[in-house]
């Protein structure tokens, strides 16, 4: 019996391959658990949609990152931080803090998102990377004052 994976299974396929395989197999397990289906020109064309509408939206996705990328990247966050003797700054900068900060300007930006390269505890300039989607990362300026 030819099955199409419609998850995946280590050891045995991944999702849209299409296989042949034992019948008792495929019945009793790969479609009873949900793993597979049978080949048929339905379900053939089922998988042929579902994988058009997974492109559209994964470019959608990527054209919406890009933008917020040119915006973000144009952004400028302030942090005014209590510092000690020498310039030295007390703690550090958290993703929880920027997340924050965007909220504040209008960004719907997940804590999540934000990576840190280095801790964020000295004054002046850090560039910090925000994952916007699988491989689109934007480099937002963060300034520490006095």
């Amino acid at each position: 019996m030819k099955v199409i994976f419609i998850k995946d299974l280590r050891g045995q396929g991944k999702r849209g391959d299409i296989k042949e395989v034992k019948d008792g197999y495929a019945k009793n397990f790969l479609i009873k658990n949900g793993y597979a289906s049978q080949l048929t020109d339905s379900t053939l064309g089922k998988y042929n949609r579902e994988c058009e509408h997974q492109k559209e939206q994964d470019e959608k996705m990527r054209k919406d990152a890009t933008t917020l990328k040119q915006k973000l990247e144009k952004e400028e966050l302030v942090f005014v931080v209590k510092t000690g003797k020498g310039d030295q700054v007390f703690g550090s900068i958290s993703s929880k803090q920027i997340k924050e900060e965007l909220d504040k300007k209008g960004y719907s930006i997940d804590r999540k998102q934000v990576e840190f390269d280095h801790t964020v505890s000295s004054l002046g300039y850090h560039d910090i990377k925000i994952n916007l989607y699988k491989d689109i990362y934007a480099k937002l300026k963060v300034k520490l004052e006095k």
